[in-house]
């Protein structure tokens, strides 16, 4: 697991520094892309004057800032002697697999700008190549995108950064809602639990919630709920390894009932904490029990 103060991404152009920074910043680093290397020291000086505050920095420097090549081993210097540690990470890509990805967002090479007369694309290759083979040969890690999909990049700086794989990092965000107020339209996965007994209509529960012992405990008494919340967070479980894969961060699932004070919101903590014993990322919240403190409020 890395935890340096700077993240440096270079590397050739179409290999992939895009989808790498999106994939930082979802890992909750400061990304600054295109930042010319004499202006690494005036960055630190800022974060130094942020009152103590730490904030990881991912910043991609490419040759689209004509000063790489004379500033960029001086500003990696500068950082070490001031006192702060960098990652620097090299994306390549073979030629062949660099050449489709230009033909398919029909951009220019950075380097093929202003030549008279206009060298080929394998030529601009090779030039760029040459121009980075330092930076190659100072990256801590080197990627090499050819056969990659962006998930898999993803994932891959998930694993350099968090020490675990994509899915073991995403968030499972559950929430409880009443049926009678609406079918939430932000989730992934929606799930009706109005098959379990409704406490409502025991007098002594129903000015309760779900969140209260006595309301879990009457709903989680029924084998069939407790069968269900083992059934579900099994599944859920062992699909998070494909949603991720498909580029999810988080899987949203609404559990409903009739109101969404009883049932739903104790069946949606009890699967929060059955995923969170098995290791997972996952929060719980009561769109309906918050409404209702709101206008008791």
């Amino acid at each position: 697991m890395k935890n340096a103060d700077f993240t440096i991404v270079t590397g050739l152009s179409g290999a992939g520094k895009t989808q790498a920074m999106k994939a930082l910043e979802d890992l909750g680093m400061f990304c600054i892309d295109n930042l010319p290397p004499a202006l690494l020291p005036p960055l630190v000086e800022l974060q130094a004057n942020q009152d103590g505050k730490t904030r990881q920095y991912a910043i991609a420097i490419d040759i689209r800032v004509r000063e790489y090549f004379t500033d960029f081993r001086k500003s990696l210097e500068w950082l070490v002697q001031s006192g702060y540690s960098y990652h620097l990470i090299f994306l390549d890509c073979s030629d062949n697999v660099l050449i489709k990805r230009f033909s398919e967002t029909r951009r220019t090479h950075p380097l093929s700008e202003g030549q008279v007369p206009p060298e080929s694309i394998y030529a601009t290759i090779a030039t760029e190549r040459r121009l980075l083979a330092d930076s190659r040969v100072l990256a801590d890690e080197v990627i090499d995108t050819t056969n990659l999909r962006p998930m898999e990049l993803r994932s891959r700086l998930n694993e350099i950064y968090q020490g675990q794989p994509l899915y073991e990092s995403m968030t499972v965000d559950i929430f409880s809602f009443g049926f009678k107020h609406g079918a939430p339209i932000d989730t992934d996965i929606v799930f009706d639990v109005r098959f379990i007994t409704n406490p409502y209509y025991i007098d002594e529960l129903r000015p309760l919630t779900g969140e209260q012992v006595e309301v879990s405990d009457y709903v989680l008494s029924f084998p069939i709920a407790q069968e269900f919340a083992k059934r579900f967070s099994d599944l859920i479980y062992d699909l998070l390894p494909a949603y991720a894969e498909e580029g999810k961060g988080k899987l949203t699932i609404g559990i409903g009932c009739t109101g969404g004070q009883h049932r739903s919101v104790a069946m949606a903590i009890e699967l929060a904490k059955l995923l969170q014993a098995k290791g997972l990322r996952a929060n719980v919240r009561h769109r309906e029990t918050v409404v209702a403190e709101v206008r008791l409020a």
